[in-house]
């Protein structure tokens, strides 16, 4: 009889820390402790804590180990699942006392406390490879539910009365798009899921297919019943392996268990699903440029009108949502509309899930209602900025959003409060800054990424862009004028009224947000030749204090450039010639200061 269970995480992020070890580790030790039969393995999507990984969850008890090595293994098994004794040392501890006693569960963390897992409800909960657990957790009873007994128009009525948003970046009505596309008559209707994930930073729907792919499959045959299509393609980036492998494996699982292809739930409904592969090109999130991708062509966006809910898909009435706001349908079907606008603000229902990354304590996945203060984000669940540094901003969005700066860290976050201080949703990168950051540097970033994206087919992107980029590699490299940072400006308005598709009409929102909240950085990188924050280059000088300096020289021996002299000073009780830097030959590479244990090298 089984009496335990251990969950070991099995999402990308686990993995690249080395969980594939740790599972190995433990079937050797539970074999060797003669507990196979009472204890079982299962490996679970993402957890959400991802800097803490690999985690082991072990139930009933819900213990939550982090960061555990191979060489833990051992111990846990025969302390905890032989003895039953927690391996207090092991135990993950956000107390701040010195040590653990008894056990901690992933519910007791201040990152789990305040959260609503909707989305995530599945995602280190389930083995994402058998279907049996999923329909164990009310899996395709939505999907029994609109096939025997609703009808389109009251599934589309239905997640209309939700208010459940588009959550790939736009926030459209999903109820909107979807009956817009039902009345129309044509042949063949598609469903698409863009599941193409390119913002820099953001993976939550790349856990969502790790960890709960069948979800997705529902939910999809959901939408085909209520726009009346038979057809549905999952568009994945070929860089989320562990995602396609997972997703195919939940699609074979589900026609074998008659939940896609002919006369489901015996209903007369036909459904049908296959995966295609987008090579990372980032334009490829746009509806259009997806759909001609899928077709076999150059990704390239289309100019709309007509809609993808009249000209779609091969030419067809086609309705396409991203991975998260499928995600949502399920739930929404089994609990009502009432029960998802409890969540949210008044035009924001639900939750949101982020990917928090950047200068924080916490990086991971977090589902959290609309509506939760950006403070409480990052303070209470995301643990706040590490090593005593200050909150500068957050940039929400990627390449296509804006920044909050920290006087308006108390923003409630949704969809129109961000819209409304130069921001957007985006699909849900949340990355976090501190006083270190440049923010010229960082606006440089995002647009030197979406130049590379841009697809070409228009040229105020594909020049635009480029001119602009080239006005900001000016100002960080201390070449820049105020005229510069005018032209700028207008730069960034030209394009986003004029480019083809929301690639290029959200390209110069880094730009604008920056300079609306941080504009005294670009006049300082201009008129003062400095960056405030001591990242752009070009505008530093690396400076040794010949009176900390002990002469050492470790500092000139790993120096790339031979940029570090000795001199004839001798600071005062030291006994060895300090050193200076040439300003003519330093390379600004910062190995110097990397290797200083005396503090006696600065950047200014």
């Amino acid at each position: 009889m089984i009496r335990a269970h251990v969950l070991i995480c099995g999402g990308t992020g686990c993995t690249s820390s080395g969980s594939k070890a740790i599972q190995e580790a433990f079937e050797q030790n539970i074999a060797n402790c003669g507990l196979v039969e009472e204890v079982k393995l299962v490996q679970t999507g993402c957890f959400g804590l991802c800097a803490l990984g690999p985690v082991v969850i072990v139930y009933p008890d819900g213990t939550f180990y982090s960061r555990v090595t191979p060489e833990d293994v051992k111990e846990i098994v025969e302390e905890h699942l032989l003895k039953g004794r927690v391996v207090e040392h092991l135990v993950y501890n956000d107390t701040g006392a010195e040590e653990v006693i008894g056990n901690v569960s992933l519910n007791d963390t201040a990152f789990y406390k305040s959260q609503r897992r909707i989305v995530l409800r599945n995602c280190g909960v389930i083995d994402p490879e058998n279907i049996e657990e999923y329909i164990a957790m009310d899996g395709y009873e939505a999907l029994g539910k609109v096939l025997t007994e609703m009808t389109p128009e009251e599934v589309i009525g239905v997640v209309t009365d939700s208010g459940l948003r588009g959550r790939g970046g736009g926030g459209f009505p999903t109820g909107r798009k979807w009956s817009l596309c039902a009345p129309n008559k044509a042949p063949q209707k598609y469903v698409v899921c863009n599941a193409d994930e390119g913002d820099p930073g953001a993976f939550m729907d790349r856990s969502i297919l790790e960890g709960d792919p069948q979800c997705i499959i529902e939910a999809m045959a959901i939408a085909g019943y209520a726009i009346g299509a038979t057809k549905g393609y999952v568009y994945v980036s070929a860089e989320y392996p562990i995602a396609v492998t997972r997703l195919q494996k939940a699609i074979d699982q589900a026609k074998e268990y008659g939940l896609l292809g002919k006369n489901i739930f015996d209903s007369g409904f036909d459904f049908d699903l296959e995966i295609r592969l987008g090579a990372g090109a980032f334009v490829c999130g746009e509806e259009t440029a997806l759909m001609t991708s899928i077709e076999g062509n150059r990704g390239e966006p289309r100019p709309r009108p007509p809609f993808p809910a009249v000209k779609g898909l091969y030419a067809s009435p086609t309705v396409e949502n991203n991975v998260e706001t499928f995600a949502n349908i399920p739930q929404i079907i089994l609990n009502g509309a009432d029960w998802f606008k409890t969540m949210g603000t008044d035009r924001s229902k639900g939750t949101k899930v982020f990917a928090l990354g950047g200068k924080i304590e916490h990086t991971g996945l977090v589902e959290i209602p609309m509506g939760t203060t950006l403070r409480h984000i990052i303070d209470d669940i995301g643990g706040g900025i590490p090593n005593g540094k200050k909150f500068k901003a957050a940039q929400t969005g990627g390449p296509s959003g804006g920044c909050i700066p920290a006087s308006l860290i108390d923003t409630e976050v949704d969809y129109d409060n961000l819209t409304a201080i130069g921001c957007m949703m985006g699909s849900g990168g949340l990355i976090v800054m501190d006083e270190d950051t440049c923010m010229v540097d960082m606006a440089k970033f995002f647009l030197e990424f979406t130049v590379d994206e841009s697809c070409g087919k228009c040229t105020p992107c594909r020049v635009g862009t480029k001119r602009l980029l080239e006005l900001l590699d000016k100002v960080t490299k201390g070449k820049g004028t105020l005229e510069d940072i005018d032209r700028m400006e207008e730069l960034c308005y030209y394009i986003k009224a004029n480019s083809l598709c929301g690639l290029g009409q959200t390209a110069p929102n880094p730009v604008l947000s920056t300079l609306k909240f941080f504009r005294d950085e670009y006049v300082a990188h201009v008129v003062d030749k400095k960056c405030p924050a001591g990242v752009c280059k070009d505008l530093l000088t690396f400076t040794i204090d010949k009176d900390k300096c002990i002469g050492c020289g470790m500092c000139a021996r790993n120096c790339p450039a031979d940029a570090i002299v000795k001199t004839d000073y001798v600071a005062p009780g030291h006994k060895l010639p300090s050193y200076s830097i040439d300003p003519e030959k330093c390379v600004k590479c910062g190995a110097c200061i990397a290797n200083c244990k005396f503090k006696a090298i600065s950047k200014k």
